[in-house]
């Protein structure tokens, strides 16, 4: 980190900095009562979390920071030390020792556990640690990581290899920082395969629910998602081999060298077979994870179904009643989708010509000057525009036929069609159970 940004800021921050007097009294030690020099602390407290937020630092150096930040013509603060150690027992800061290391094997961990309980010190000597970690810059960034993966995921949990969670983390010492914090909080897990090569990786849950157990299938998940990215890495590699092929063919062929450049476009169609190759093995690997992430989506629909048939039943609501409310959200979805129709149906003025206005506006005076009214032109609707969802339509009718009360309350006048999916209710009902 530039010293000279920080002071720069730290002047911004703090206009009366360069005060002779008020630096004194700032840069003198702690002695008396806390009420005494709280004040003091907070000023300290309260620098170093905005210059560690302002400038995104997730892991600070005590040593750097009363040394380097805080130098004032060679003069440091003599409460630092006491500043951090009170930051620390306040939990503004906190040890990268005191958070649980998730690559070790649960053993391991748990005689950390013990040891940490039984050794750890009341007040460390932090001024004597390599780095500490800011808290409050911890949780922000474990909260940017999980919305980072959530854009590009639309399942409750993911797996990523650990090379693609250091890249989002923003270096392996930070990636470290926050795996553990996570691994704290129960929403991550560390994964390690061992094969033919040593792959690790994270799976994180993308809600607030904490992960369950790790399966044998998050470890086959894991493999795969690592032999995409190493086939994405040759095939990179395989495109810039050729690029530099065929700049040296083309080089040679203005030289007047043609047996040169014939020995180049030899060797670039054997790049060319070489990426074909590749790129067929990486479009099987992705569309082996996508029935996988297919599966899931569809398990979690089925449970889904059965959590909300069974809830109907429990509740006792009839089938007219669900019947009913999914009429009542079509017709207001088919109202909001022809609106959104006719507001992009808005005519756009950007092609028309001055000439086109001018001659229509005269049109618009004659007919004024002769009173003729002119009416409104009705609203068009095409078919589209009523056509429902079949998406609703479908569990609408899968809703109907499923037998959940004993009496449903039946209208006058209405009678129940069969339905082509009786097997297909029969096994909800029996699942519903």
């Amino acid at each position: 980190m530039d010293s000279a940004r920080v002071r720069d800021f730290i002047e911004k921050e703090v206009p009366d900095w360069n005060d002779e007097v008020i630096s004194v009294a700032r840069f003198k030690a702690f002695s008396g009562q806390r009420c005494d020099w709280e004040p003091t602390f907070v000023f300290w407290r309260h620098l170093i979390i905005k210059i560690a937020t302002h400038f995104r630092l997730l892991l600070i150096t005590p040593s750097q920071v009363k040394n380097v930040w805080f130098n004032r013509g060679g003069l440091t603060p003599l409460c630092l030390d006491d500043v951090l150690s009170l930051m620390y027992n306040e939990g503004d800061i906190t040890r990268t020792f005191d958070l649980a290391d998730p690559t070790r094997g649960r053993f391991s961990q748990l005689i950390w556990s013990l040891s940490n309980l039984i050794t750890r010190p009341p007040t460390p000597d932090i001024m004597a640690e390599q780095c500490v970690v800011v808290t409050a810059i911890l949780k922000d960034k474990a909260a940017e990581v999980v919305k980072h993966l959530s854009e590009s995921h639309w399942n409750s949990s993911c797996i990523v290899t650990m090379k693609k969670f250091q890249d989002i983390c923003g270096g392996p010492d930070e990636a470290s920082v926050i795996l553990r914090y996570l691994s704290g909080c129960k929403t991550a897990q560390y994964l390690s395969v061992n094969e033919k090569e040593f792959v690790q990786g994270v799976k994180v849950s993308l809600s607030a629910v904490a992960l369950s157990s790790i399966s044998s299938l998050d470890y086959d998940v894991l493999h795969l998602i690592w032999t995409t990215e190493k086939l994405q890495q040759q095939l990179d590699v395989t495109d810039r081999r050729y690029e530099m092929l065929r700049k040296s063919a083309l080089a040679s062929l203005h030289s007047g060298n043609k047996k040169l450049a014939l020995n180049y476009v030899r060797e670039m169609k054997l790049v060319t077979n070489s990426r074909e190759k590749c790129s067929s093995l990486l479009s099987r690997v992705e569309e082996v994870l996508g029935i996988i992430a297919d599966a899931e989506s569809t398990k979690k629909v089925a449970e889904a179904m059965q959590i909300g048939a069974r809830a109907i039943k429990e509740n006792k609501i009839s089938v007219e009643d669900v019947d009913l409310c999914l009429r009542d959200i079509q017709e207001s979805i088919d109202s909001h989708k022809e609106v959104e129709k006719i507001l992009e149906k808005t005519p756009s003025y950007v092609d028309i010509d001055d000439e086109d206005i001018e001659e229509e506006f005269n049109k618009l005076e004659l007919s004024v000057g002769k009173g003729v009214k002119v009416s409104a032109p009705e609203m068009m609707i095409s078919a589209e525009e009523r056509t429902a969802l079949d998406a609703p339509e479908f569990i609408s009718d899968a809703f109907s036929n499923l037998k959940l009360s004993d009496h449903p309350t039946v209208k006058p006048g209405v009678t129940q069609a069969a339905s082509k999916g009786d097997k297909l209710t029969q096994k909800l009902e029996m699942e519903s159970v």
